[in-house]
């Protein structure tokens, strides 16, 4: 439809398994499913449910009739009440126990938990796939020289891999929040209005060790290791601000190799993707701008901004319960696992099909090189028998002069000449140059991004292997 408003991250970015994820199909699926657990475990702790009843609820657990649900909703204004109507529409023999001694959020809460996990875990898919790819690109070009930058002036030189595995090394970060935070998953279990579990109490009569049970049970039947021990009537808050602190973690990494590629685009050393149709401008039909890369840095900075709404939610819970959380929940959790889904899926795009240009690479780190290479030459004329105090001095002259030519002449680095032409170094031009091979400079680049990957990238790509062979499209 044209004349609503939809959200971009649904309608141009995200892609359909994240999409679906936090889809009312998937809510309320997962929503039976709970009962049905609920309704199970009630049933193997000795409250008067039958396998007939249980039968009945698993008979309709997918087949929703989201139309009565509409209906009841309209009426009495209660989306859970009115699915548990629903519900018992379908299942009449069910109907007296679907959600016996649970509150709302059993089913809110808990499906919140589920649909997060499960998101987490379609990150990690692509987030494992984007290692891969940049890891490949890392090795190929490890021992590529190229000019490093410091405060964003020519430094010490790098190779075009070393820096790639600085990005890479962002993601290894991310990979074990990432881990770590699906480790900690665990479900609000059944804990009633207030968290105290005095349903449960009365419907198990006292019986603590089933109403604990009760809550192991939810959780195992719904692929959890465990509940949270203590809540009020939700889970703590917190935890939806830990999920969107490791998913602005990923964007903060993202948005770095974003805008690395787009002043690397700017010297052509380095373009990301440009298809053989792509417009780059409307006006400017020769230019090839880094678009992906920069819809990276856009929405990357969305979702770092959206981060502060579930800090701000935890913070201002009231005691047990209060409801200003739910709408806020509704969009900034959603949009941030939308809008991560949507830069991984860049990030791997321009990733598979980055262009290097060896010779631009080249050219600028030679332009450079001859500062960087002195205290070489220097030590070069020293072994001729000069003085290392006179010829620091000679080489800061000249390369004053040098940086001037370039500077305010606008004219090529003309240093080595300068030395060659001074007689108090006795040097050759080719002996100068001799000092000048650019893989001399890089240090360890190459092996450190061998043994980086040996020992970090590696063990993680082996570990999820079965999750490597993603393909992804972009829309736009």
């Amino acid at each position: 439809m044209k004349d609503i408003y939809e959200s971009p991250l649904n309608s141009r970015y995200s892609s359909k398994e994240m999409k679906y994820i936090f889809s009312p199909d998937f809510k309320f699926r997962t929503w039976r499913k709970l009962w049905i657990a609920l309704a199970e475990s009630e049933k193997e702790l000795g409250l008067g449910i039958t396998d007939e009843q249980i039968e009945e609820l698993k008979s309709h657990a997918d087949d929703i009739n989201y139309e009565v649900a509409e209906a009841r909703e309209k009426e009495v204004r209660h989306d859970v009440m009115s699915h548990v109507y629903a519900y018992g529409v379908q299942c009449p023999k069910a109907k007296g126990i679907i959600h016996l001694g649970a509150t709302s959020c059993y089913v809110g809460d808990n499906t919140d938990v589920i649909t997060m996990t499960e998101a987490l875990k379609l990150v990690r898919k692509k987030l494992v796939n984007l290692i891969n790819g940049l890891a490949k690109f890392a090795d190929e070009y490890k021992a590529m020289p190229c000019l490093a930058y410091t405060h964003y002036q020519p430094a010490q030189p790098t190779t075009v891999g070393k820096r790639a595995s600085l990005w890479l090394n962002d993601l290894v970060m991310d990979m074990a929040s990432l881990d770590f935070q699906i480790s900690q998953m665990r479900l609000l279990g059944s804990k009633g209005t207030t968290g105290t579990q005095a349903s449960f109490v009365e419907l198990f009569e006292g019986d603590s060790e089933k109403i604990k049970a009760l809550d192991r049970k939810i959780a195992e039947k719904m692929g959890f290791k465990s509940c949270y021990m203590v809540s009020g009537q939700t889970y703590s808050r917190k935890l939806d601000y830990n999920v969107l602190s490791v998913l602005a973690q990923i964007a903060q990494s993202a948005y770095k190799f974003s805008n690395d590629l787009r002043m690397l685009q700017h010297e052509k050393e380095i373009e990301e993707p440009f298809e053989k149709h792509q417009i780059g401008s409307s006006a400017m039909a020769y230019k090839r701008n880094p678009m992906r890369s920069e819809r990276i840095s856009s929405l990357s900075r969305y979702v770092i901004a959206d981060a502060l709404n579930p800090a701000i939610t935890a913070a201002t819970q009231w005691f047990e319960r209060t409801l200003d959380d739910s709408a806020n929940k509704r969009i900034s959790i959603p949009e941030a696992f939308l809008a991560v889904d949507a830069v991984l899926e860049l990030y791997i795009n321009v990733t598979e099909g980055l262009v290097v240009y060896p010779k631009m690479v080249e050219k600028h780190l030679l332009a450079e090189l001859p500062f960087m290479a002195t205290e070489n030459i220097m030590m070069a004329a020293v072994k001729k028998g000069g003085d290392r105090q006179e010829l620091h001095e000679r080489i800061r002259v000249h390369s004053m002069a040098a940086g001037k030519v370039v500077k305010e002449d606008g004219l090529p680095n003309d240093l080595v000449d300068r030395i060659a032409a001074d007689p108090m170094f006795g040097l050759t031009k080719e002996e100068i140059l001799s000092e000048m091979k650019t893989e001399n400079f890089v240090g360890r680049a190459p092996e450190q991004v061998t043994e980086f990957i040996e020992a970090e990238v590696k063990p993680i790509l082996e570990k999820y292997s079965d999750l490597l062979g993603l393909t992804v499209e972009i829309k736009v």
